[in-house]
């Protein structure tokens, strides 16, 4: 291109604007999830989840194996 000519300026990208900063939510404690969790639950698989976390395994854990055992 020669100078002068009448070719329009190259486009320019927009310049991102900063998003703002997330909170990140509270994460829910063991404690929460089976005061939420015994609404739906028997007292017998609830029982035995207490006692499977008390031994080590995760919440999802115990709930599976409690489902299998005792059930609903």
């Amino acid at each position: 291109m020669a100078y002068g000519s009448s070719s329009p300026p190259p486009k320019m990208k927009p310049k991102m604007k900063a998003k703002p900063m997330m909170k990140a939510k509270p994460k829910m404690t063991d404690a929460d999830k089976l005061k939420e969790h015994k609404i739906h639950h028997t007292p017998a698989h609830m029982r035995m989840m207490r006692k499977l976390m008390k031994e080590g395994m995760s919440f999802s854990q115990a709930h599976k194996k409690a489902m299998k055992e005792v059930g609903k």
